[in-house]
């Protein structure tokens, strides 16, 4: 029998049974695709992680994600809690204040950072434990905003009249820093909350627009008409085509979301707190920053978050 040593991790969480569950294998590289796949469903989760030897040798180690239904070239949570986990194991040497790392995962290398502390559970502070964990995105990419029909399609989806969609100077459109998200200005973060959507209506529009879900929000002390007093956004995911209903915290839409305020001067400070996953009794926390690029470059997105350990346990396979 083979045996793979596995973690259940809540990211972008406070505490223990919050945040968005992660399952991830750190020592993975003799599992077929389709037993990864096959694991990913059976346990359920948003997504699940599995740790391979890297091919580029800038990384520390390769990251493949699925979901109970695909396989993704990028996501949030899994590029939060499984460094985390790397970290835990012993794979990653940690260092205080912070670690510098690369992991490789379906879109390219990307930088993570780890900061850590001396674990007051260790005699004499021995150990490092992470703290906090900060993920930089790919370059965003600001797609088509919704026309006229998809609006309408997307209005009936969400229950919504039509006019609720957007707010001045703020439409939905597709952005993307790895994944393209379809994003949806509501007007308040009381619309957010009461959302009860027809997710097939909504799995049907973003096959259409080929995004993997929509991301509706709501910036705290907004109105419609004028400029966020506060960089925090009430926000949902939805995507049942990727196989995800609804997700408690997307760090995959946080960042483009991030982008898209920048880019349209309604972030200020260049940070933006997001609160996620409330009305699934998941409360999440993604801290997102905003680095404007120089002499015409993109700008740099960074999503950051706690990774609470809940789960370890052994998969056995014949």
């Amino acid at each position: 029998m083979r045996r793979y040593h596995f973690y259940h991790v809540d990211v972008f969480a406070d505490g223990p049974l919050a945040g968005n569950p992660l399952a991830v294998f750190p020592e993975a590289d003799a599992l077929t695709d389709e037993e990864m796949q096959a694991i990913a469903r059976e346990l359920n989760l948003s997504e699940t992680t599995f740790v391979l030897p890297p091919t580029d040798p800038t990384a520390a180690y390769r990251v493949r994600i699925f979901t109970p239904v695909r396989e993704l070239p990028f996501a949030g949570h899994p590029l939060v809690g499984t460094p985390w986990v790397m970290a835990h194991e012993g794979k990653v040497a940690l260092r205080a204040p912070r670690t510098e790392l690369r992991q490789q995962v379906g879109i390219g290398t990307l930088p993570v950072t780890l900061e850590a502390e001396p674990d007051p559970e260790a005699p004499g502070g021995a150990r490092l434990r992470v703290t906090r964990v900060v993920m930089t995105q790919g370059v965003p990419h600001f797609g088509d905003e919704l026309g006229a029909a998809d609006r309408a399609a997307l209005a009936a989806a969400l229950h919504l009249p039509l006019a609720a969609l957007g707010l001045p100077g703020l439409p939905p459109q597709v952005v993307s820093t790895g994944l393209e998200h379809l994003l949806v200005p509501l007007d308040s973060p009381k619309v957010v909350a009461a959302l009860n959507p027809d997710l097939a209506a909504i799995g049907r529009l973003t096959e259409r627009l080929g995004v993997i879900g929509v991301y509706a929000f709501a910036l705290a002390q907004q109105s419609a008409t004028a400029p966020a007093a506060a960089a925090e956004a009430r926000a949902r995911f939805f995507g049942p085509s990727a196989g995800v209903n609804e997700d408690p915290a997307t760090g995959s839409a946080a960042g483009p979301l991030g982008a898209y305020l920048s880019a349209r001067g309604r972030l200020p400070g260049g940070c933006l707190t997001v609160r996620q996953g409330i009305e699934m009794g998941q409360p999440s926390r993604l801290e997102v920053e905003v680095e404007e690029g120089r002499a015409g470059g993109g700008a740099v997105i960074r999503v950051a978050g706690r990774v609470v350990p809940l789960i370890t346990g052994t998969l056995i396979l014949p």
